[in-house]
């Protein structure tokens, strides 16, 4: 079965909704990051967004053709999904609208072969996806900032089972990596 990774940038109160300038996607990060995020990259095959998150990358990622990072790159050619019942045409190369109950189409999709899905941004699919138990890996990118508001990654009232630490890593410009993966214990 495929992992359904999560990937979120997060402050440190826990906010992934970026209603403040404490994230620029374009910003030259530190080797390290690059490093881990081109792995991250080339274990997944799939890329899973919400709508608003997709029409938000599609309208900036693919006009970058000189993106240094090489998120431009990836996102061209990685096979796209987007939970959608309102778009029809996704305009943008490798893409597949998901219109029926995403949950079941997720759930068939990571029984498809194939390496990693991540998912980012696309706070209400993230929501769904955790409500319904099919998050394999939490991806989390803590930024030295507190916001003070804004959609935070668990929904209300979510128990969650517990999480174990499987990676962590620390960037020059005080951005802290961590991964986290449900503990097999909690899985009984």
């Amino acid at each position: 079965m495929r992992t359904l990774a999560i990937t979120q940038n997060i402050t440190l109160d826990g906010s992934i909704e970026m209603l403040d300038d404490w994230f620029d996607p374009t910003a030259e990060p530190d080797p390290a990051y690059q490093a881990l995020k081109a792995r991250q990259d080339q274990d997944a095959d799939a890329c899973l967004l919400g709508r608003q998150t997709f029409e938000d990358f599609r309208g900036f990622w693919p006009k970058h053709p000189d993106d240094t990072l090489g998120v431009s790159e990836y996102l061209n050619t990685v096979q796209k999904y987007v939970v959608s019942t309102t778009i029809v045409d996704p305009a943008w190369q490798n893409s597949t609208v998901l219109s029926a109950d995403p949950i079941e189409q997720v759930r068939s999709l990571k029984q498809q072969p194939g390496k990693n899905i991540v998912c980012t941004g696309s706070i209400q699919l993230t929501h769904a996806l955790i409500s319904a138990g099919l998050v394999d890996e939490y991806r989390l990118f803590t930024y030295p900032v507190a916001q003070g508001r804004g959609r935070r990654l668990f929904p209300t009232g979510v128990r969650m089972p517990k999480l174990r630490l499987i990676e962590s890593q620390s960037f020059t410009d005080g951005v802290v990596f961590t991964a986290y993966r449900h503990d097999q214990e909690d899985q009984r």
